[in-house]
């Protein structure tokens, strides 16, 4: 996962947001589940 989503991710748990907490959980899927996606590579780069 990217360091800036895990970020907001957090920083949303934290206040509370659910709807910043739904929108990032959509980012998130949408971000695994592109086309050349590589699951589990550990060299996966943070965009």
């Amino acid at each position: 996962m990217p360091q800036w989503l895990s970020n907001q991710l957090m920083r949303a748990f934290h206040k509370k947001d659910r709807r910043q907490i739904r929108l990032l959980n959509e980012c998130w899927f949408f971000y695994r589940n592109r086309p050349g996606a590589h699951h589990g590579m550990a060299n996966e780069p943070d965009l």
